[in-house]
């Protein structure tokens, strides 16, 4: 989980040390259209998951998200 939140703060340009699996990161000032597309690009990049924009409106803290991309790359 930590690799994750630290590529999540990287693709948003934030601090890692501000995030846990229980952020609900749509609620984060940084988080826009461009985030959400930059936060696609590190999953299929990282992980090779293709996450769509459903995948993202379900999700709604870190840990969702990861557990998608979990699912998505198995």
């Amino acid at each position: 989980m930590d690799q994750f939140i630290a590529r999540f703060a990287e693709a948003l340009e934030t601090e890692a040390a501000t995030l846990d699996a229980g952020t609900e990161f749509k609620t984060l000032a940084d988080w826009d259209s461009l985030a959400a597309l930059s936060v696609i690009a590190m999953i299929d990049e990282y992980y090779g998951a293709s996450i769509g924009g459903d995948e993202l409106e379900r999700a709604r803290t870190l840990d969702d998200l990861r557990q998608a991309v979990v699912a998505k790359a198995a």
